[in-house]
């Protein structure tokens, strides 16, 4: 799965939730939320795992399933 494939979902999820908002939940950067969003940076395990439950999913059904 490509970059832009894997930071469609992530971006869906946070529909119109504040990016600083969730960014700090997540312990990361803003910038760095929007490279994942955008598909330009594909994010590490634990961060995955972060976002997985952030949003109440699993990691495979945010980062693999289409």
């Amino acid at each position: 799965m490509d970059g832009k494939t894997i930071g469609h979902k992530p971006r869906a999820l946070r529909g119109e939730m504040d990016a600083k908002t969730v960014a700090d939940a997540l312990g990361i950067s803003t910038s760095a939320l929007f490279m994942y969003e955008r598909g330009e940076r594909i994010p590490r395990d634990q961060i995955k795992k972060r976002i997985a439950q952030y949003f109440g999913q699993s990691v495979e059904e945010i980062f693999f399933a289409e």
